[in-house]
């Protein structure tokens, strides 16, 4: 799958909100909060084109979590008081979603028209959404069910995005890499072989034009080691061009990861931890690229931070500082491995 369009510089998504963003939603005024999502996206859109990424993205700045581009804009879901030990906010389903107009798609053109680099879209995958907001009894007959649902729309939007420009849409569901343990997690509402299912519709695609990757990121974390014929079938049941696959541990289960991929399909690595602020040697990292390219054609691979620095807004894992740090040394790391042959 090597080509020019392996957007090798790369990261998931979502970016530390600044403090304006912040004091904006915290004021309660939607139009206050408006000007300064715009205000933040426009800066959030020169700040990566310094760091010279090959994609860009908003940041995630008009959500207030990573699932809010699908929860903020659909029907059936009501918010609780609840909240999980991940620190998200619980939603449960209670009938069947419609949406009330496009997800991303809004956001999506105004960051084709800031910029020329590839923008970039992250969605939450239906199958991911359907296993944490399922709850029995709600008038829903399945988790299966919600979650087809949810892959519909998520499949209806991913096509408008693409119509409209987005070159690289990653879906993320941070629960299946649990599920490819030796001992694997509780799946909780969903079966893993419905979650493959249920993703595997929302990413399907007639054709793909030029330079498009739809890309899946299955967690942040590998398990401590890894079901090797679980991963095949995780990588077989989803056809996705572009698995996000973390590589800041050092450990053999992050590799067995990716030895389990199919020949020639596209890795982006997670080369630094995103979780924490010590900076990563630079000699560390490119050892464990090395032992990646040992098996796996470091053509069809980018790399990224781990994870997102803010999958919550107002519970960034770093700071603004350390973040751009992070995002210098993913740049660093990118022109080490292929020179400046982006």
């Amino acid at each position: 799958m090597a080509d020019t369009f392996n957007y090798r510089i790369d990261h998931h998504g979502s970016l530390v909100r600044p403090a304006e963003l912040t004091a904006a939603r915290a004021s309660g005024d939607p139009q206050a909060l408006r000007e300064a999502e715009l205000r933040a996206v426009q800066e959030a859109v020169a700040y990566q084109r310094k760091l010279r990424s090959t994609v860009v993205t908003d940041g995630d700045f008009p959500r207030e979590d990573f699932r809010g581009a699908v929860l903020d804009a659909v029907s059936g879901f009501r918010r609780t008081d609840e909240v999980g030990a991940d620190g998200l906010t619980r939603w449960v389903a209670e009938s069947l979603p419609k949406a009330n107009g496009p997800l991303l798609a809004d956001w999506a053109a105004r960051l084709a028209e800031l910029t020329v680099i590839a923008p970039k879209a992250s969605l939450p995958s239906p199958a991911y959404l359907a296993a944490t907001t399922f709850q029995p009894g709600l008038g829903l007959a399945s988790a299966r069910e919600l979650g087809e649902a949810l892959a519909e729309l998520i499949h209806a939007e991913i096509e408008l995005l693409v119509s409209q420009g987005v070159r690289l849409i990653q879906l993320n569901n941070p629960l299946l890499l649990g599920q490819l343990a030796t001992a694997p997690a509780d799946p909780g509402a969903l079966s893993f072989e419905d979650a493959l299912a249920v993703d595997a519709l929302a990413i399907r695609l007639d054709e793909r034009p030029e330079g498009v990757r739809i890309g899946v990121a299955p967690g942040w974390v590998a398990p401590e080691a890894v079901d090797r014929v679980r991963a095949e079938r995780l990588y077989g049941a989803i056809a996705a061009d572009r698995w996000i696959l973390p590589l800041d541990r050092g450990t053999e289960a992050e590799l067995d990861l990716v030895r389990a991929l199919p020949e020639g399909w596209d890795v982006c690595l997670g080369v630094v931890d995103a979780t924490v602020p010590q900076l990563e040697e630079l000699d560390t990292v490119m050892a464990r690229i090395d032992a990646v390219g040992e098996f796996k054609d470091l053509e069809d691979a980018a790399v990224s931070p781990s994870r997102g620095f803010a999958d919550v807004a107002d519970r960034p894992l770093l700071s603004a500082e350390e973040q751009r740090a992070k995002l210098v040394l993913v740049e660093t790391v990118a022109r080490y491995v292929w020179g400046n042959e982006f």
